[in-house]
């Protein structure tokens, strides 16, 4: 049976080497992972890939394919046919919820796994079904209205406060205007905080060392690191300093000395 994916990946560095899967996220591709990937790819060997709705990757379904079950699983039909038994995984944000649903479901495949800036999902139903709401009203401006003023008002979230004064930001801002919006509206009704089921009841059993990394100035995504560390005996949790939601852009070589000393470690 033909595959439901046609996944956009590159790989770079020596493949001999120990290998790490990046997964972005919303609204980023691949790509993003390059400044920090130029300084790893020497010890490590480094695949990125775009997720579903995002940069040239391409479905050959409906939309259910852009699920996070669906999607994991297409992942680790592309690591078969790469021939990866196991890496290390590394995901942030949207990607990072991926990489920890990877982790608990095929928990064979991964050695270490890193969490940037991310979450186990929102515990209560009510609390799914508001995000699912309020994850559709943007998903009809994104298919409606102007693209533009849909980023300028995504980035005004005060998650991204210091992404906004950042130097690279006005070459994120470009970045992102590449995606196509009506492929962006699925992936955020499909694999959104709302339609993702919770994975807090399956911490405990978590098999797989985590390292969670959280920005100095990100309250809201240290607290709920904290409580992963509470109930995950397995994760550990470092802050980095001078950074918000997007570590990897706003303080790379801090996130670097991180990532390098928790898979060579």
């Amino acid at each position: 049976m033909p595959s439901l994916y046609q996944f956009n990946y590159e790989i770079f560095g020596n493949t001999q080497n120990p290998l790490i899967l990046f997964l972005h996220g919303f609204m980023g591709k691949g790509d993003n992972f390059f400044e920090v990937i130029q300084h790893l790819s020497d010890k490590f060997c480094c695949v990125t890939v775009d997720l579903p709705g995002h940069g040239k990757t391409r479905i050959f379904g409906g939309d259910e394919c852009y699920q996070m079950s669906q999607t994991a699983q297409g992942l680790i039909e592309l690591l078969d046919e790469l021939g990866i038994g196991r890496c290390y995984l590394l995901g942030y944000s949207m990607g990072g919820r991926l990489a920890l649903y990877l982790t608990l479901h095929f928990p064979e495949r991964f050695e270490k796994v890193i969490l940037e800036s991310a979450s186990p999902g929102l515990q209560s139903a009510e609390g799914r079904s508001q995000r699912r709401h309020r994850d559709e009203i943007l998903a009809h401006q994104l298919e409606t209205g102007d693209f533009y003023s849909f980023l300028s008002q995504w980035y005004q979230q005060p998650l991204f406060e210091s992404l906004r004064h950042h130097p690279s930001f006005d070459r994120l801002f470009q970045n992102r205007l590449q995606n196509q919006p009506k492929t962006l509206a699925i992936s955020l009704r499909q694999m959104g905080s709302g339609r993702q089921p919770s994975l807090w009841e399956m911490l405990a059993s978590e098999p797989v060392p985590l390292l969670l990394l959280v920005g100095e100035w990100d309250k809201k995504f240290q607290e709920i690191n904290h409580k992963i560390t509470q109930v995950c005996s397995l994760a550990q949790m470092e802050i980095i300093p001078d950074s918000g939601h997007t570590i990897h852009l706003e303080n790379p070589s801090a996130y670097l000395k991180s990532v390098i000393k928790f898979f060579s470690g």
